[in-house]
């Protein structure tokens, strides 16, 4: 019985433990949610990351022709009730075609950010952890893609990979993941010396699990805001490639790559031109907007 009783109140605890855990963090998205309410720009910018994000998902149901189907009789047409944001030079509906731009434009983003994040991690807190020659070989080679306007860079990895959406993607994430890597080594230079990295060093923790299970949680405020920050850089470089052919290929609809082929009809068709680069503009201000306000709130600096 006495077994059986204290089985009871291990579980027991460690229920009332992990319900406890559970309510904390509901407890902080919830101050984090009134937080990002408070900050009016931030949740504008919000709003509209929600709506790219929407636009992505159900593009065939919001989109009201198929983009890529072409109808020479209607070439070139004004916006209108039929083609709400008109048609280019084949006859293709430039709203519908903005619509599924957006899932190009969340699809690179996304890649970018998955590749970037623990890319960047895994370099800067290697540096910043162990320090010495590691940490002057991996801070120098940083600083040779730092060296390089990143649109320039991207250009060079793009022309000697060729034009394709997966080589723009891995184009773009090699010159992202430095200013990523900068901050996780600042970030754990700051750490690497507290007592709670010290006690789990003298329980023979290795540094995987000490850079993984401590640090991690740590830099991760800071380096989710970073990486909402690239974010806009990673549309607008994006978009760059589009523009110049060496992103998404026709016929996939893709903000730049619309832009681009408006130029020649730019005096006559300005909706060509106009709308993806609004676009282009809007949601890249937006992930400004939400960056800087998650800086604002998640940062205990600023608290």
């Amino acid at each position: 019985m006495a077994t059986r009783y204290f089985n009871d109140l291990h579980s027991w605890l460690i229920n009332e433990e992990f319900s406890s855990m559970r309510q904390a963090r509901l407890h902080k998205a919830y101050v984090l949610w009134l937080n990002l309410l408070a900050n009016p720009l931030a949740f504008a910018g919000f709003l509209v990351v929600v709506a790219l994000v929407m636009l992505a998902l159900f593009a065939p149901l919001i989109a009201s022709h198929d983009p890529i189907l072409q109808d020479l009789t209607m070439t070139l047409k004004p916006p209108s009730a039929a083609h709400w944001f008109g048609t280019d030079e084949f006859g293709r509906d430039v709203y519908s075609r903005l619509v599924y731009g957006a899932r190009t434009t969340l699809y690179i983003s996304i890649l970018v950010t998955i590749i970037v994040a623990p890319i960047g991690f895994a370099v800067g807190a290697t540096a910043g952890y162990l320090g010495g020659w590691v940490d002057v070989v991996l801070m120098r080679i940083t600083d040779i893609f730092l060296s390089f306007p990143s649109l320039v860079l991207a250009l060079a990895f793009s022309a000697a990979l060729g034009p394709g959406i997966e080589n723009a993607v891995i184009a773009i994430a090699l010159t992202v993941w430095p200013p990523i890597a900068r901050l996780a080594r600042a970030e754990t230079l700051t750490f690497r010396s507290a007592d709670f990295v010290v006690a789990a060093q003298l329980q023979g923790a290795g540094m995987g699990r000490i850079l993984f299970r401590h640090i991690v949680p740590l830099c991760a405020p800071s380096i989710v805001i970073r990486l909402t920050l690239n974010m806009s850089s990673v549309i607008l470089t994006a978009a760059g490639l589009g523009f110049l052919g060496l992103g998404a290929q026709p016929p996939m609809p893709e903000w730049g790559a619309m832009a681009a082929s408006g130029r020649q009809y730019l005096l006559d068709a300005w909706w060509l031109t106009t709308v993806p680069g609004l676009a282009i503009l809007l949601v890249s201000l937006a992930f400004n907007l939400l960056g800087d306000g998650l800086r604002d709130i998640m940062d205990p600096r600023n608290a």
